[in-house]
């Protein structure tokens, strides 16, 4: 087992990263010693093929357990959602020394993680990310929140959670196109944090068990200390936002219907890295790297569907805008990113002359 410490003074937790360990997540919540009442938070995906080990663990462990299976999907990651998560908390008897927990990819992470900031005002949360995505970037470092129409986890927290546990072996479960998804945010670490890392997702193309325990930790390990540096996003954390501004300007454009988020992400870092290249901040070859590298993962470098009046809406309700200005995440070297304002008819000629189509 691997192990990723996330210190945050008394909201450390840690971050455990191996093969074969759904069974033991019963063994390893007793060390915590949360109180006996546990809300397990899944959806019709993931409740079929891991619901069970994860309630027989827990049972085993001593806990009493109850289950809410939600829909699937981007477009229930809403307050409508989290308010059938509080009911049924309410049903159980859960009270504020009680633990929700998470199982699932980033949206059930989320809204999970959501409804347990809130509920009672904050009580026990537990992360076990089943996706790639989720587990090299949306179970870590405390970030809860639903979508709102005009724009992605408008309505949120920072919450904690106690454990973030993670089983590399559910990664063999999911479709090809989620786990390019995920690997548009181990990509983004290479960018913003580290070169090495970078030319290292660029040398290895076979996704073996070594290979992925390596990524994800490496991904953790590189968030957990943004996260250590800027808790509450007041400044360094923000670089965890590369890719994003577009990225969520075209998932709310689309309704979440049309694109992964690692795919619009992906979109995303290509225009940020376009953007730079404009600004002078970035070299071309190392431009190409990065297109090279999403391309070579699967990923899109370009979009349909939407014109730029429907985009530039949505990113101008983003959480990164402020008063009027659009910050962006833009990198200056491949390891090395800059977080500075950018005019919107550079963002635009950006978009319509290279991102759609």
């Amino acid at each position: 087992m691997k192990k990723v410490e996330v210190l945050l003074g008394a909201r450390s937790y840690q971050i455990q990263i191996g093969s074969k360990m759904l069974a033991h997540l019963g063994t390893e919540l007793k060390k915590l010693k949360i109180p006996e009442k546990i809300l397990i938070i899944t959806n019709t995906t993931v409740a079929p093929l891991y619901g069970d080990v994860v309630a027989k663990t827990l049972r085993e462990a001593g806990f009493a357990l109850e289950t809410l299976i939600l829909p699937d999907g981007e477009d229930f990651k809403t307050l409508e959602t989290v308010s059938r998560i509080y009911d049924h908390a309410v049903s159980f008897g859960l009270d504020r020394y009680g633990t929700m927990l998470a199982l699932g990819g980033g949206v059930i992470g989320d809204m999970a993680g959501f409804a347990a900031a809130t509920y009672m005002r904050g009580i026990n949360f537990i992360q076990v990310p089943t996706t790639l995505l989720a587990q090299v970037d949306a179970s870590v470092g405390g970030k809860v929140a639903v979508n709102h129409p005009r724009g992605k986890n408008l309505i949120g927290a920072f919450y904690q959670p106690k454990l973030v546990f993670i089983d590399i072996d559910t990664i063999s479960t999911l479709e090809s196109r989620e786990i390019r998804s995920g690997m548009a945010e181990v990509i983004k670490y290479g960018v913003i944090a580290d070169d090495q890392f970078f030319s290292y997702l660029e040398e290895h193309t076979v996704y073996d068990d070594h290979f992925l325990t390596e990524i994800i930790e490496k991904s953790c390990t590189i968030k957990a200390q943004v996260v250590k540096n800027d808790e509450l996003d007041q400044g360094q954390r923000a670089i965890l936002n590369f890719g994003h501004t577009i990225g969520h300007g075209l998932e709310a454009a689309t309704s979440y219907q049309v694109y992964r988020h690692g795919e619009a992400v992906a979109v995303g870092m290509v225009g940020a890295a376009l953007i730079a290249q404009e600004m002078g901040l970035i070299t071309k070859e190392e431009t190409d790297r990065i297109k090279k590298l999403i391309l070579r993962t699967g990923l899109p470098i370009r979009f349909t569907g939407v014109n730029w009046d429907e985009l530039w809406f949505h990113i101008q309700a983003d959480k990164k805008a402020q008063s009027g200005n659009i910050n962006f995440i833009l990198p200056t070297a491949i390891g090395s990113v800059q977080i500075a304002p950018v005019e919107p008819s550079l963002i635009r000629k950006v978009v319509e002359q290279e991102l759609q189509g």
